[in-house]
């Protein structure tokens, strides 16, 4: 209806406007179901890059962008324009007015390179951010990258009526009548294009949203996305709440469309539950402690193990070696180095396995090499202990990764949880303060530089449960804000080692209040301060640029701690104690059981004191005590695999007893194996490499064909998946043809020159995309069938032509 009132306005005659009013009014009052809400007039288009010409639409840069008038001529630094729908004449001066497009005028675009960030040199990976209106962006990304997207985040204006997103170029607010009409219009455009963007089998959209327009939203969707399938996740990120004086509000939520054949991935964490504290199985040392520990208790034990020195690396084992001989510490076998038993004292030890098996083991990857040891000239060996390896098979600790240069497994015990992610998300990292507004603080240097942003965190748990199997995985965001997504992609890239790829389109607003001033000295839209203080020049690029290089803008290092989900191994000592009774005067059992009771509640239940008993071990309890030390011995013993005990106690009055104990103690069980997130300092960066373009425009009138083919190179570049740094062209001539062998792509200018170019191509292994200019489309077919390369395109003389977008083909 608001469209039809807009284009009502337009109507010269008086009597026939106001009497369509009256009509146009009573459809009005016509009760309607379902989601109902009015279209509105197409966005305009400023191009800022377009010269002003005679016949040109232009609006002023301050006024409404919907207010247009034609040039009629120019006289110098002025134009005389006339008004589109009143027809009245105005004079302004150039620099005031902006050329428009209009919805349905053809429009060419081109990619502007900005500026660049590379910290992987080596990597052909590369980012982009395109600033831009993300209705034109979409739709060149349509010619770009039709079904091949894997996941579409996005973080729309929540239309709260703060005036914090714009419709025609024009704040909304909460007194707009249309506000939520509006909304909903300017949603539906954008999102009817992500839908094509998305893999149609297994693409997956996620849309961020608050109380405001969380229904309307979710109806909408219903029915854009009707053969997907949508779920809702609510995430509490500010625990604090808002109040406005009912409920405090402390949940967002995510909507997620799912195509037909697209899932959630399994996570090791649930996002509502407490998250388990991973546990690390112990690695038991292969070299034998306690009794029957020396050489000549098993002779065919005492063998030399192989080392792979620069790898770190246990290769295999040599033959035993036969009492009395003395062996070669310093030996090489088969060029590798060689560890032998040998134990703290110098003395000669003895494996804990015989060498077959510890060739099974080192096969399956259940063997690592420690440290060299100095002073026994010998290496630490561990291993995964028989009732270790039972539980492994028995699914009740798991694989969960290997060393790719050792083969070595990582191991844990399975976790309690479900590894399902819930509907209600409830984590600490999800704070939008202390991970959101105080992240991009430290990054830029900013205080209050972005309203209301993401935590890293939120968006780095959404994106993954999508593309955490899909590691080469291709992800948009049309709504770029602060540029949260690129940074959740790069870290969610460095904790799997992935290559996922990120496209972020936001504009270059600035804030209201911003407006107004630079308006108040003089500055207007287009001018190289206003745009300084853009969003996408002042947070989303400077976010990306400095999250990459781990540094300020200064240069100096970045202070904060990205958090992982990665856990890395650390030993914690085992608690040994000593309990100063006399063993001799606590022989009754009613004595020891109160001794127990008072090891705290739930260490040991008195109920496992029996009589006639040394000690007390049980799988089930992680303390143990020893009431005899003469039976220290058979102790340590029936603590072999007890990885779980932490706490040990021993009964004595003697300290001399009590250290020895504990050293016997600690050389048979070792440390604790425990795990802990891992955090990464920010100052480290990322491995990766980003380019910046702005979508600027054309006069197809006046633009040469070469300048033509230079601006296509980055769109081409695109298109064949941005591997490399975005090629350039400096001269005016066009080449009959192009090899881009870093980009893998190639282009093809001058049919004449097809066989010479074909032998090129041939000949240079990565090229993958090839572009052919052509107006025949027989010519196309004929020479794509000559070439064997991944994929052809066919481009037409007239360059831009190629990427027209505003207008229905």
């Amino acid at each position: 209806m608001a469209l039809l009132q807009d284009l009502i306005k337009q109507i010269d005659d008086e009597t026939l406007k106001q009497r369509i009013m009256v009509e146009v009014g009573k459809l009005t009052k016509q009760k309607k179901f379902g989601l109902v809400f009015e279209e509105h007039l197409p966005e305009c288009t400023p191009l800022y890059d377009m010269e002003i010409r005679r016949d040109s639409k232009v609006a002023l840069k301050n006024g409404q962008i919907s207010d247009i008038y034609i040039v009629n001529s120019i006289d110098g630094d002025k134009a005389i324009c006339e008004h589109k729908i009143d027809h009245t004449q105005a004079e302004f001066a150039l620099d005031e007015l902006v050329a428009i497009a209009e919805f349905g005028e053809p429009i060419y675009p081109y990619l502007k390179p900005i500026d660049a960030v590379c910290n992987a040199p080596n990597s052909d990976l590369w980012h982009t951010l395109i600033e831009a209106d993300n209705y034109h962006a979409l739709q060149l990304l349509e010619y770009l990258y039709a079904g091949k997207v894997d996941c579409i985040y996005i973080d729309p204006p929540y239309n709260t009526g703060a005036r914090d997103w714009k419709y025609n170029n024009d704040y909304v607010d909460g007194s707009d009548a249309y506000r939520h009409s509006k909304w909903l219009s300017f949603m539906e455009k954008r999102l009817h294009i992500a839908k094509k963007l998305l893999n149609p089998k297994t693409g997956v959209l996620i849309v961020t949203i608050d109380e405001h327009e969380v229904h309307h939203l979710r109806v909408l969707l219903e029915e854009i996305f009707a053969d997907y399938y949508i779920q809702m996740t609510t995430d509490v990120i500010n625990p604090k709440g808002v109040t406005q004086g009912r409920f405090s509000r402390v949940e967002e939520y995510n909507i997620f469309c799912f195509a037909p054949e697209a899932f959630v991935a399994d996570s090791e964490d649930n996002l509502l539950n407490p998250p388990d504290k991973k546990k690390i199985p112990r690695w038991k040392g292969l070299l034998r402690s306690g009794t029957d520990a020396q050489r000549e208790d098993r002779e065919n034990m005492f063998y030399p193990v192989l080392i792979d020195t620069e790898l770190g690396k246990v290769v295999g084992v040599g033959q035993s070696l036969p009492l009395p001989q003395v062996p070669n510490l310093e030996e090489k076998i088969d060029g590798y180095a060689t560890a032998w038993p040998i134990r703290k004292d110098g003395s000669y030890g003895r494996w804990s396995v015989g060498a077959e098996t510890l060739r099974e083991l080192i096969d399956k990857g259940y063997v690592s090499c420690g440290k060299f040891d100095s002073s026994r000239k010998t290496w630490g060996i561990s291993y995964i202990s028989q009732p270790n390896q039972k539980l492994i098979e028995e699914g009740r600790i798991v694989i969960t990764g290997r060393d790719p240069k050792t083969n070595v497994v990582s191991v844990e015990y399975a976790s309690d949880n479900n590894r399902v992610i819930k509907t209600v998300w409830h984590r600490t990292s999800h704070d939008a303060g202390a991970y959101g507004t105080d992240l991009i603080t430290e990054i830029i240097g900013q205080t209050n530089a972005f309203s209301f942003p993401k935590s890293l965190y939120a968006t780095h748990d959404s994106i993954a449960s999508i593309v955490r199997r899909k590691k080469d995985a291709l992800i948009l965001d049309f709504f770029a804000g602060s540029g949260t997504t690129l940074n959740a992609i790069n870290l969610l890239n460095y904790e799997d080692g992935g290559s996922r790829r990120c496209i972020l389109i936001t504009n270059n607003e600035v804030s209201d209040s911003d407006a107004k001033e630079l308006i108040k000295y003089g500055n207007v839209p287009g001018t190289q301060i206003w745009e300084n203080h853009g969003i996408c020049r002042s947070v989303t690029w400077p976010r990306t640029k400095y999250s990459i290089l781990g540094v300020h803008s200064d240069g100096t290092p970045l202070q904060k701690d990205y958090i992982t989900t990665r856990t890395i191994e650390d030993e914690a000592e085992r608690s040994i104690k000593q309990i100063r009774f006399n063993p001799e005067q606590i022989v009754d059992i009613k004595i020891r059981k109160d001794i127990v009771s008072l090891l705290g509640k739930d260490k040991l239940p008195q109920s496992l004191v029996k009589p006639g008993i040394d000690f007390v071990v049980s799988e089930k309890y992680n303390a143990t005590i020893l009431f005899s030390p003469s039976a220290y011995e058979e102790w340590i013993a029936a603590l072999d695999g007890q990885d779980h005990v932490t706490e040990l106690y021993v009964v004595t009055t003697s300290n001399k007893e009590f250290k020895k104990i504990k050293e016997q103690l600690i050389e048979a069980m070792g440390a604790i194996a425990v795990s802990k997130i891992e955090k990464i300092s920010m100052a480290v960066g990322f491995k990766a490499n980003a380019a910046y373009f702005k979508l600027g425009f054309l006069d197809k009138a006046s633009v040469r064909i070469g300048r033509q083919f230079r601006e296509m190179l980055p769109i081409l570049w695109m298109k064949a998946g941005c591997f490399g740094p975005c090629p350039s062209l400096i001269d005016q001539k066009i080449p009959e043809y192009m090899i881009f062998p870093e980009n893998r792509i190639a282009i093809l200018n001058d049919n004449s020159c097809f066989a010479e170019f074909a032998e090129e191509v041939r000949n240079t292994s990565k090229i993958e995309t090839v572009y052919l200019v052509t107006d025949s489309d027989a010519d196309y077919r004929s020479m794509s069938k000559e070439l064997n390369v991944k994929q052809t395109y066919q481009l037409y003389r007239d360059y831009l032509d190629n990427f027209r977008i505003n207008s229905r083909r």
